[in-house]
């Protein structure tokens, strides 16, 4: 008795046996299923050709453009390339005519597949005495090759024809008059003769120099198109002259392409609309061709793309960021001042710690009043090295007008062995210095630091934020919105230093002595939202004591030196390994103050409404006022912080507050 299979396994087998057969197999695996999903790729035996646009007309630099041209070809590595004409700047005599000629050769000699020219006019017109009949034409036969000539190449032919025969009857030979426009009845018999013998083939390809198809550049294509059309096998012509890119359609079945320039004059540059050096990369299948595009330049080597040239690069971009060296008065009165007035030489330096030369351009932005002088600097640092450059750079005072630092726009260029290879440009806040006397009182208005918990803190740089070893004190009044999860209040915490954190409504400070954290930390969720309270955190060498509103809130014994680190501190959040900030806080932040002294012990205490400066005070911030992108810092040590993110003062003031 038959053994019947399950309808889904009578489907595979019939879906398998309308699979095309493989023989031999060419896809491989020992996977039992999902072989039959991969699609082979095609075949046949397709090929590629590139087409070259005019190299004359240009500067005498645009030979190095057509030496660009060959070395991305040889990375493309199609199998010929062809030309549109115009490959030496002529109109001239014999001598000088054979020394572009030998200049055009050389750089195509690079090549490493053979190449097939096309006459234009620069190649043929004379210009001097002695012209002979038929201009250059006789110099073009004997360095570069018949005038008119068709190639075999894998079931196609390429066809390439004379443009420039001139007048018929007199000889003369200008492509702007409609009588030297015309296909001699000899070119034309011979291409007649020509497209007959390519009947066959799959794909005839038609080149000349003029594209003879815009009227006026031709008055009988027509007859010449209609010849290309009855053989049923021409797929596209191309064309140059006209130093721009154009595709100018589809007729009977025959693309017509004109190709833009290998170094050529340009007459404004414009890639995306044509006006650019390039080439024309044509993939040729048995059903048709595909043609692309490419700006001469944009073929890498990948084997120049090296490890080390990846890493330097790298490393270049990493060091874009100029510093400031100094910031020293220009005239007679503060380099920056409070009422907003800048009148300074500013020093900027450039480092690169690559192992090839970099090349930085300073652009800063005349923006907010400020005036640089020059308005851009070009430095180029050799490689490990440092270089210094001077701006002027000067504000009208305002004090009414927000003070915001000015930007400055970075370009670099690393220079490499066989290119200069552009980095993204990059936009900085030139860092000028706080004005001296910023934050030597406070400010006649009340406020308070808001902070988002997203982006929000102050940062005190770690050159500034230098607390003797031994007893100290960190407080602040608090106003939490959002204290779910881990919160910063003031820290500086990376197995090191200390921290007094809000988290979930807890208070806890915590000091890093000798190889631990000693922690004082609140029993429960002290910190009520929407409300301010007092908080501290004091290490007196023998205890770590938390305080909430005046009263001890934890406590912990500790003794020992506390390890440092090279972080910066932040109020408002904890920075990583890497110095940014993380743990934000949500609410708002007053009167932060950091002593080098116990301030508090064992012992209640009425907290103070405002936290004044004294000779203890190593930190203290108001919070009333901001000024340009700093947060003023009052205790008289003149190490204002830096705002980040959203940080912000606003007006406000706290319950008790006068």
């Amino acid at each position: 008795m038959a053994t019947r299979l399950p309808s889904s396994s009578l489907v595979l087998l019939l879906t398998l046996a309308a699979l095309p057969a493989q023989d031999p197999p060419r896809v491989h695996t020992n996977r039992p299923t999902g072989k039959e999903l991969l699609k082979l790729p095609k075949e046949e035996d397709a090929f590629g050709f590139i087409v070259f646009g005019d190299r004359t007309g240009g500067p005498v630099e645009g030979i190095s453009v057509l030496e660009q041209a060959v070395t991305d070809t040889n990375l493309l590595d199609p199998d010929l390339v062809l030309t549109v004409g115009d490959l030496v700047n002529g109109y001239n005599a014999q001598d000088a005519w054979m020394a572009q000629a030998a200049e055009y050769k050389a750089a195509m000699a690079k090549l490493r597949m053979p190449w097939f020219p096309v006459s234009g006019n620069h190649d043929i017109y004379w210009r001097g005495a002695n012209k002979p009949v038929g201009e250059h034409e006789t110099n073009f036969e004997a360095t570069f090759g018949p005038l008119w000539y068709a190639v075999q190449h894998k079931q196609c032919w390429f066809v390439v024809l004379h443009s420039d025969e001139g007048n018929a009857a007199t000889g003369e030979k200008d492509f702007n008059k409609p009588e030297c426009q015309q296909m001699s009845e000899a070119q034309f018999a011979w291409l007649s003769e020509t497209l007959q013998k390519a009947k066959a083939a799959r794909h005839v390809f038609v080149f000349l120099h003029h594209p003879r198809w815009l009227t006026r550049y031709g008055t009988d294509w027509d007859r010449v198109h209609k010849l290309l059309a009855t053989n049923g096998n021409v797929t596209a012509v191309f064309a140059g002259h006209i130093h721009r890119m154009r595709f100018d359609g589809v007729r009977d079945g025959i693309q017509y392409f004109t190709v833009a320039s290998v170094g050529a004059h340009l007459e404004f540059e414009a890639p995306q609309a044509g006006y650019l050096h390039q080439f024309h990369v044509v993939t040729v299948r048995k059903e048709g061709i595909t043609v692309a595009a490419l700006p001469v330049g944009t073929v890498l080597d990948p084997l120049q793309i090296t490890g080390a040239l990846s890493e330097d690069v790298d490393l270049a971009h990493g060091s874009m960021r100029p510093t400031l060296v100094e910031c020293v008065a220009a005239g007679g009165n503060e380099a920056t001042s409070a009422d907003g007035s800048v009148d300074a030489l500013v020093t900027l330096r450039c480092s690169n710690p690559t192992s090839r030369p970099l090349e930085f351009e300073l652009i800063p932005a005349a923006s907010d009043g400020f005036v640089f002088r020059p308005d851009h600097q070009h430095v180029i640092v050799p490689a490990g090295k440092e270089a210094t450059t001077t701006f002027a750079v000067r504000r009208a005072a305002d004090p009414l007008a927000l003070f915001v630092l000015p930007q400055l726009e970075v370009r670099c260029d690393y220079l490499a062995v066989h290119r200069r290879i552009g980095l993204p440009r990059r936009t900085f806040p030139c860092e000028l210095p706080p004005p001296p006397a910023l934050g030597e009182r406070r400010a006649a208005r009340e406020g308070v630091l808001v902070l988002d918990g997203k982006t929000a803190c102050v940062e005190w740089p770690a050159a500034n934020a230098t607390l003797p070893d031994g007893p100290f004190t960190v407080e602040c009044w608090v106003r939490g919105e959002d204290l779910r999860g881990r919160r910063a209040i003031v820290a500086r915490t990376e197995t090191s230093e200390f921290g007094l954190f809000g988290s979930d409504g807890e208070v806890d400070f915590l000091v890093y002595l000798g190889d631990r954290y000693v922690t004082a930390k609140s029993t429960q969720a002290v910190l009520v939202p929407g409300r301010w309270h007092h908080v501290a955190g004091v290490f007196d060498g023998e205890m770590v004591r938390c305080y909430v509103d005046g009263k001890v809130a934890g406590e912990a014994t500790g003794r020992g030196a506390r390890k440092t680190n090279t972080l910066p501190l932040f109020v408002g959040a904890d920075p990583n390994g890497t110095g940014a900030p993380t743990s934000f806080f949500a609410g708002t932040l007053d009167d932060v103050r950091i002593s080098r002294v116990a301030r508090y012990g064992k012992d209640a205490f009425t907290p103070p409404v405002q936290h004044e400066r004294d000779a203890s005070t190593v930190w203290l911030l108001p919070c009333d006022v901001d000024f340009g992108p700093w947060a003023i810092d009052a205790s008289g040590n003149r190490a204002h912080g830096k705002r980040r993110g959203t940080a912000h003062c606003t007006l406000e003031s706290r319950p008790g507050v006068k």
